[in-house]
């Protein structure tokens, strides 16, 4: 399966669960001890579903970073 992460391709094995989760955790170093929001095709994804929220072939993440600032 292919999706997209922030407009890069990531290649997934065809498991039967592809989640949002399954993806944050194979593309980046430890999810669960960053701050940061989930789009999955321009709609926001709480961090609750990330488990439950199944992916599709050719869908596209965004991970959003919060931005510091004055």
């Amino acid at each position: 399966m292919n999706i997209h992460i922030n407009g890069k391709a990531y290649s997934l094995s065809d498991e039967i669960h592809s989640n949002v989760s399954s993806a944050l955790t194979l593309h980046f170093i430890e999810p669960q001890q960053s701050t940061f929001a989930v789009a999955l095709n321009g709609d926001f994804v709480g961090k609750s579903d990330y488990d439950t929220t199944q992916l599709n072939n050719g869908d596209s993440l965004d991970v959003l970073l919060p931005i510091q600032g004055g």
